[in-house]
């Protein structure tokens, strides 16, 4: 059977990969590679309406004119899950397929990226009220170790300090007595996934650019108003890197300096999970740059 094609741009933090979409969408439009080309957002944070700056979401400047799809998708107040991110992803890659136009899957949440790439979610286990109970006991650390024994894998690639995904994961393990699945071989798309490789010098560099840009941009404005709008500072908290610490920052926990510092730290490590998660897969061209990228993407739309 005939497979759609379907092009993945993937990479850690702060590596440019929303650039090298537009830019790749751009080329097969200019050199009538296919109708077009639309590009599909696979970050589990730019989902949510408000979280602009500190998830780093596209502008329209930005985007010239390339449609994106799934940007600002659900309400913060509410967690947004993996099932219903494959849903709608699935959804806009089979309307722009229709057109003749190529999708673009581009994201950092490897989660994202495998529950379409390789058609597989978390099972579907429901919340478990009493489960949740036991576990919220716990401190942090000790969700951590636990998870690390039963999930070594998923403990690798998750962020230990998030209460809720620790307790999410733990639940998920707890009630199905198994990880988090393996990759499949075969794929629902004829796949082309390229990965943009940066040395840990570069990412921490650029990490560090990008959050005095944020700063500047309005950040801690962006998570005053959110939190004024009704987001509580446990859910900001949830929410993970610039929104846990400026959340913090904004209730006086902590100073501006260690602000800086705790988002430096914590982004590097995140850089550094998600290539632990990419590694599983053997199948990514890693990219040093945006004409190798152009080469590939001219040989898979035109073998």
């Amino acid at each position: 059977m005939h497979k759609p094609k379907l092009i993945v741009i993937l990479g850690p933090t702060a590596s440019g990969k929303s650039d090298l979409a537009v830019a790749i969408a751009r080329f097969i439009a200019h050199q009538k590679l296919a109708t077009g080309a639309e590009v599909i957002s696979a970050d589990s944070r730019q989902v949510y309406t408000g979280l602009d700056i500190g998830s780093g979401k596209i502008t329209q400047k930005e985007m010239r004119a390339i449609p994106h799809h799934l940007l600002n998708v659900a309400s913060p107040k509410r967690t947004f899950t993996v099932t219903q991110y494959q849903r709608l992803a699935k959804k806009a890659i089979r309307t722009i397929t229709k057109e003749n136009r190529i999708p673009i899957l581009c994201g950092g949440t490897g989660l994202y990226i495998d529950a379409i790439t390789h058609n597989y979610i978390l099972p579907a286990v429901p919340p478990q009220p009493l489960l949740r109970k036991e576990l919220e006991l716990q401190s942090t650390e000790m969700l951590f170790a636990q998870l690390e024994q039963l999930d070594p894998h998923r403990a690798r690639t998750i962020d230990r300090h998030n209460r809720r995904r620790l307790i999410r994961a733990l639940e998920i393990v707890l009630i199905t007595h198994s990880p988090v699945p393996e990759l499949k071989a075969s794929s629902p798309y004829d796949l082309l996934t390229i990965g943009i490789t940066r040395t840990q010098e570069e990412i921490a560099s650029l990490i560090e650019k990008r959050l005095h840009k944020r700063i500047k941009a309005g950040m801690l404005i962006e998570v005053e108003r959110l939190h004024a709008n009704g987001l509580s500072w446990k859910r900001l908290d949830d929410l993970g890197l610039e929104y846990r610490w400026v959340s913090r920052f904004l209730r006086g926990l902590i100073s501006k300096e260690l602000l800086l510092e705790k988002i430096l730290l914590e982004s590097i490590q995140y850089a550094k999970r998600q290539m632990t998660w990419f590694k599983r897969d053997k199948t990514i061209h890693w990219i040093t740059s945006e004409a190798e990228a152009l080469q590939l993407v001219k040989n898979f739309l035109t073998q």
